[in-house]
């Protein structure tokens, strides 16, 4: 058996495998490439490519690609062969310029009006910073995505100029307390939710595969409702799919941490450990396809959509987002003696204003179509922005600004009364699950994000805004002649400012919705309506005082999203129609037949057939209701290419269009619950869910 320690990371060419095989020279220079961003020469990459190529031949590759992050929210790629004609034959070559610069074809891609579908040409461009690695007999080259005339087209580019951005900001204020890392560096650990189902009912599940999720279905007699499964026994087949799934992982450097049951049935979970920002935004995307390939491989189908079942929980991925310098200093770690700690308190306020002031950013960054289906549902926190501190510091804030003395008592001891259970000490926080942004003692979790989205949108916004923040203190800070006395007294006008976002209670409560608008707090209740706030002057200005975004590329994502919001629910009303009309309707005049029949067999033989008749009436009402529901929903579908503009037809498929489709189900579902199993199109909940 292989150790995992020799596994991990033997399929990518890390510092490791660089250092091994580059000269010292060659080796230096790009390492400080990687640390400071500093460009290369063409002949120190003409030997990076030769090394990297000859290693991936060795582990079986015979094609190399630009792996890039277009605006369709997965990745993307075209392989190359490393073959050169050589006197009738072939020899294998990889140049420092194809290592550098790929040219894929950026007419097809997502846009949003930056090219015109005649403009084809574009451009992938090497990032070193996140390692490349051979899966399958492919070399994958982690790349920036960029159109002829420079504008960006993925997602990549506007992370790392995040990144840069929170960097600088950071290292303004740390100056000022006296300290001069090389860079300070966002870190992210994603969480990922999926389910698995068996793959022969998934093929028969005609919503499931062309949508992602189920548009139909009852509630099956048994749920989530005694929690038994959440951190459960995990069955003998899940497990061989999550030991396989690790290996995987573990070959590709992936910090592959933690498994276990989650609180719906077939429900799983999968958290690393954290990365870099931009490198877990690789290894996440990268995990997603590689949980889809090896679940087929076990006789399942993994699952990523937000809510593939009505009734039990969906699926999020929380991003646990934290901030460190390059000697290793979590920013955002509170220490055992927080009234002294200001320079904490000071990077935790950074954060209380970016979450306040970029309300809209937060929320619009995890808005999608599937994503709608779990925020204020009671298993996710709510489309209401707010942010969690815990009673140790948001007492050590309220004593701050009233000018109360503060009394440290971070790592109280907790005992469980039982002499040989050895005693714990708490943390700074409890952890607080109804909330969108919570502290939990080094670092925020994001709740918000849906399983299947690309976390680089929610932590470009996360880094501009903390960055932002950052400058502005450093701007006041840089001034101040009494620094020690003007960081106590940005830190206490600063949470007095921005107090209103903090909220350590319930989220779920309905009491909460009325206190959020009290404080005037936004409520995006829906994709369309949080995506109107992308491109106003506030956000722009932001976007472009950082040098993350132009105006123009502002515009174009907002409008690639809400086409997309529009396209997912035009793809989910057509798929209702076509299964309505095709599959269930027929399933319950087949039924009524038969029963129409029986009925009269049984008034023949003078038996009593009043609860058959009951049945019958009941069926033939909700046949025609589920007939005259799928008219309705036909003519809105029709009706969605009559408006105007983008923003206004994303409103029409939320309030029109989907609200036809949720009156339809509900006939359907109801319909289900009649009809004979044998004579039901599609396999049930009980059986996708419980039996696997």
């Amino acid at each position: 058996m292989v150790k995992v320690t020799e596994l991990f990371g033997s399929m990518v060419f890390n510092e490791q495998v660089m250092r091994e095989r580059l000269p010292k020279d060659v080796f230096t220079a790009l390492q400080c490439t990687i640390k400071t961003g500093k460009p290369i020469s063409s002949e120190i990459a003409d030997v990076v490519a030769s090394a990297m190529k000859d290693w991936a031949i060795e582990k079986g590759a015979t094609h190399y690609t630009h792996w890039f992050h277009p605006m369709t929210g997965i990745t993307a790629e075209k392989h190359d062969s490393f073959i050169t004609p050589a006197d009738g034959g072939v020899i294998m070559k990889f140049s420092g310029k194809e290592l550098i610069k790929g040219e894929p074809d950026a007419s097809s891609f997502p846009s949003g009006g930056l090219r015109s579908t005649f403009e084809a040409r574009g451009y992938t461009a090497w990032d070193p910073t996140s390692y490349a690695f051979v899966k399958g007999t492919v070399l994958y080259i982690p790349t920036a995505f960029i159109s002829y005339s420079g504008q960006v087209l993925d997602k990549k580019t506007p992370l790392l100029r995040s990144m840069d951005s929170i960097s600088k900001a950071a290292l303004r204020v740390l100056k000022l307390f006296g300290k001069t890392p090389a860079s300070v560096l966002p870190a992210v650990g994603p969480e990922q939710e999926y389910f698995l189902i068996p793959i022969e009912l998934y093929k028969k599940r005609p919503d499931l595969i062309i949508t992602g999720r189920t548009l139909f279905g009852a509630k099956p007699p048994k749920g989530q409702e005694l929690d038994d499964h959440y951190f459960g026994k995990i069955k003998s087949k899940v497990l061989a799919y999550m030991e396989d799934l690790d290996a995987e992982l573990w070959k590709l450097g992936i910090y592959a941490k933690t498994r276990h049951n989650e609180v719906a049935p077939a429900q799983h979970e999968l958290a690393p450990i954290f990365s870099t920002v931009n490198i877990a935004t690789d290894h996440n995307q990268l995990a997603m396809a590689v949980m889809k390939e090896l679940a087929a491989k076990h006789g399942f189908v993994c699952l990523l959509h937000e809510k593939p079942f009505a009734g039990v929980n969906g699926s999020g991925k929380h991003n646990n987002w934290s901030l460190s310098t390059s000697d290793g200093e979590n920013l955002l770690e509170p220490g055992k003696d927080l009234k002294n700690n200001m320079q904490f308190m000071l990077f935790l306020t950074a954060v209380v204003k970016a979450v306040d002031e970029h309300q809209d950013l937060l929320r619009l960054s995890v808005a999608t179509a599937g994503n709608d289906h779990r925020l204020g549902a009671n298993e996710a926190p709510p489309a209401i922005i707010s942010i969690f501190l815990g009673d140790e510091i948001t007492d050590f804030y309220e004593t701050v600004t009233s000018g109360k003395e503060y009394s440290n008592r971070v790592g109280a001891k907790l005992s469980t009364g039982v002499e040989s259970v050895p005693v714990i000490y708490e943390d700074t926080t409890d952890r607080n699950r109804t909330s969108p942004f919570a502290f939990t003692g080094n670092k925020f979790e994001f709740r918000s994000l849906g399983s299947s989205l690309n976390i680089a949108c929610p932590n470009i916004m996360i880094n501009a805004a903390v960055a932002d923040a950052l400058n502005e203190y450093a701007d006041k800070l840089e001034k101040a002649k009494d620094f020690k006395k003007a960081v106590v007294e940005l830190i206490k006008t600063e949470y007095v400012a921005h107090k209103r976002i903090v909220f350590n209670g319930d989220n779920y409560a309905d009491a909460w919705k009325a206190e959020a608008s009290r404080r005037g707090l936004l409520n995006l209740k829906s994709t369309p309506e949080a995506l109107s706030y992308y491109d106003r002057k506030q956000n722009v200005e932001l976007f472009d005082r950082l040098k993350i975004y132009t105006a123009q590329e502002v515009k174009a994502r907002k409008d690639i999203l809400l086409e997309n919001y529009c396209k997912i629910i035009n793809i989910e009303a057509l798929t209702m129609c076509e299964l309505t009309v095709k599959q269930i309707l027929p399933a319950g005049v087949e039924f009524s037949t038969r029963l129409a029949d029986n009925i009269q067999k049984l008034t023949a033989l003078k038996i009593d057939a009043r609860a058959q008749r009951e049945v019958l009436d009941t069926v033939a009402a909700l046949i025609g209701d589920a007939y005259e529901a799928e008219q309705k929903l036909s003519e809105a579908q029709l009706a969605i290419k009559n408006e105007s503009d983008l923003q206004s037809a994303a409103d029409f498929c939320h309030d029109t269009v989907f609200a036809a489709m949720q009156e339809l189900r509900t006939y359907c579902d109801r319909l289900e619950t009649l009809v004979p199993k044998e004579l039901w199109p599609f396999p049930s909940y009980g059986d996708l869910l419980l039996y696997v």
